[in-house]
C-alpha cells in the first residue's frame, strides 16, 4: 500500500499520523495519506508568500511555457493518474458514454493547455495630449484552493492552473476521501514550478486545515467548489481579510422536456446529462420535468436506460456507473428514495443498495412526484432521478426556478427558436438547449442565487485572480 505525502516548499512532507483511503468498489483500503494539521497550513502559507514575489515577476512567457509542461505532465502520467482516480472516486476508467477517469484526466490536461494560453493584456482608456490611463490586472498574492472528492483532480486543475497562470501562488486542500490523485500531480508539479508554488496540504476530516485555510491572514482569495452550506462557513470565515472569493456551490440543475420531442430519441441523453460519475456531479441534471403528453413514454425510456447500465467496479471492462464515492452520500440517497416512496412515489427501477462489496446503489427512477418533496427540492448527488409532470410552459419554467439553487438548467425541444427563449427565463448560471452540463475551458461557468459567487474558465474566470490597477499618467 502506496503512502501519499503532502508536499510543501517543495519537499515532501509527513505528518505525524497517516490515514487511509479507501476504494469505494471494495470498501477497503488501498492507500495511505499524511494527516496534516493547521501548522502545516502555516508552513505552506509561509512558502507560498515566499514565493509570490518572484513567481508574480516572472516574465509572462516563461510563466505561459511552464503551465504547458505542466499539461505535457499529466498527458505523460495519464494512466497512472486515471488508476488512482477510479481507485479513489469509484467512477470507472472509461465511464457512461466516455464520463469517467479517462475523460477527468484528459479535461484536466485541456484546461491546462488552454487556460496556459489565455492572457488579460493591459486596457487603456484614453490617450490624448493630456493623459494616457491604462487598466491593469495584478496576481492577488496566495491563493488558497479547497477542491471536492466528486472530480478531484480536474477540479483542482481548474483552481491551480488560472491562479498560477495569473501569478499567484497557492496552497490547495483536496478532500480526505480523494487526495491521492491529487497528492501526486502536486508531486510531480514540483518537479517543473519553483519551490512553494503549488503547496499542498492533506488532513482527515475534523483536522482543522479547511478552516485554518478559509480564515488565514495570509491567504488572499478563497476558491472552492462544495456544498453551500460549507460554502457559507467558508465565506464567514474570510471576512477577517476580505479574502477574494469564487464559490461554485450546489446544484439542483432542473431540465424541462417539451412535448415535439421524441422520448425514444433523447432518452439516452437525458439519461446521460442525470446519471454520469453516479449522478455525483454539481451540474448533473437532477430534476426533469416532462409535459403530460410524453410523460409516461419517457418515463418507461429512461425505466429502460436505468435496468440495463452496466454498474460495477470501475476497473472492470465495460463499467458505465461505478459506486458512490462514500457511505455517508449512500445513505443519502436512500433516505431520498424511501422517503419518496412513503409520499406515494412511484420507482420505475432501484431504490435499494445493491447487496455487495463498496458502496454501490440501483440507478433509480421516480416518477409521480412533484416540488415539495426532498427528492425535488434538494441536491440528492446520486443515482436517483425524479421525473416531474407538467402541463403548460409557464408552469414548468415556474417550478425550474423554484428552487435556491441556480448553478445549471436545460430546455429539450426540436423547435430551437422557443427553446432558446425558454432557456433564457431559466434563473441559473448556465443554461443549455438540447444538452444538459457540457462546460468547455473558454466559457464561463459559475452560479446564480444560493449556488455560488463568481464564475470559472475563460478570461472571466482568469480575471477572477486578478486585482484592477488604475495607472493615470498625466502628459503636461
Amino acid at each position: 500500500m502506496n503512502t501519499y505525502d503532502m508536499t510543501i516548499n517543495g519537499r515532501a512532507v509527513s505528518g505525524a499520523a497517516t490515514f487511509e483511503v479507501v476504494n469505494p468498489a471494495t470498501g477497503a483500503p488501498f492507500a495511505r495519506v499524511a494527516a496534516g494539521d493547521a501548522s502545516h497550513v502555516d508552513a505552506a502559507v509561509k512558502a507560498a508568500r515566499t514565493a509570490f514575489p518572484a513567481w508574480s515577476r516572472t516574465p509572462d512567457g516563461q510563466r505561459q511555457a511552464l503551465i504547458g509542461q505542466l499539461a505535457d505532465l499529466l498527458e505523460a502520467h495519464m494512466a497512472e493518474l486515471m488508476e488512482l482516480l477510479t481507485l479513489e472516486s469509484g467512477k470507472p476508467l472509461i465511464g457512461l458514454d466516455g464520463i469517467g477517469s479517462q475523460m477527468e484526466v484528459g479535461g484536466a490536461i485541456a484546461w491546462t493547455r488552454v487556460t496556459g494560453g489565455l492572457s488579460l493584456p493591459v486596457e487603456v482608456i484614453q490617450d490624448n495630449a493630456e493623459a494616457r490611463i491604462e487598466v491593469h490586472r495584478k496576481p492577488l498574492g496566495v491563493v488558497g484552493s479547497i477542491t471536492p472528492w466528486n472530480w478531484p483532480l480536474m477540479i483542482a486543475i481548474w483552481h491551480v492552473i488560472p491562479a498560477l497562470r495569473a501569478g499567484n501562488t497557492v496552497v490547495l486542500k483536496p478532500a480526505e476521501v480523494t487526495p491521492v490523485a491529487t497528492a501526486r500531480f502536486v508531486e510531480l508539479a514540483n518537479g517543473i514550478l519553483p519551490p512553494g508554488v503549488l503547496n499542498i496540504v492533506i488532513g482527515t476530516h475534523g483536522s482543522g486545515i479547511g478552516s485554518a485555510i478559509a480564515g488565514h491572514p495570509g491567504i488572499d482569495k478563497i476558491v472552492f467548489t462544495g456544498s453551500t452550506p460549507t460554502g457559507k462557513k467558508i465565506m464567514g470565515a474570510a471576512a477577517n481579510n476580505l479574502k477574494r472569493l469564487t464559490l461554485e456551490l450546489g446544484g439542483n440543475d432542473a431540465g424541462i422536456v417539451l412535448p415535439d420531442v421524441d422520448p425514444k430519441a433523447i432518452a439516452r441523453k437525458l439519461f446521460k446529462a442525470a446519471f454520469h460519475n453516479n449522478g455525483q456531479t454539481c451540474a448533473c441534471l437532477k430534476r426533469l420535468y416532462v409535459h403530460e403528453s410524453i410523460y409516461e413514454a419517457l418515463c418507461d425510456e429512461l425505466a429502460i436506460q436505468a435496468r440495463t447500465v452496466v454498474v460495477g467496479d470501475g476497473m472492470a471492462d465495460g463499467t458505465e456507473l461505478g459506486p458512490l464515492q462514500n457511505e455517508e452520500q449512500r445513505q443519502i440517497v436512500q433516505s431520498l428514495a424511501d422517503n419518496a416512496k412513503s409520499r406515494g412515489a412511484r420507482l420505475l427501477t432501484g431504490g435499494r443498495a445493491i447487496a455487495r462489496a463498496g458502496y454501490f446503489f440501483e440507478p433509480t427512477i421516480v416518477a409521480d412526484i412533484s416540488n415539495g418533496t426532498p427528492l425535488v427540492d434538494e441536491e440528492q448527488f446520486g443515482p436517483i432521478l425524479p421525473v416531474i409532470k407538467y402541463r403548460d410552459l409557464d408552469e414548468a419554467i415556474a417550478l425550474a426556478n423554484d428552487n435556491p439553487n441556480g448553478l445549471g438548467g436545460s430546455i429539450w425541444s426540436n423547435d430551437i427558436a422557443l427553446a432558446t427563449a425558454l432557456a433564457r427565463r431559466l434563473e441559473c448560471g448556465t443554461a443549455w438547449v438540447n444538452e444538459h452540463g457540457a462546460i468547455q475551458p473558454d466559457a464561463p461557468f459559475g452560479g446564480v442565487k444560493q449556488s455560488g459567487i463568481g464564475v470559472e474558465f475563460g478570461h472571466y474566470g482568469l480575471a477572477e485572480y486578478t486585482s484592477i490597477q488604475t495607472v493615470k499618467v498625466m502628459k503636461n
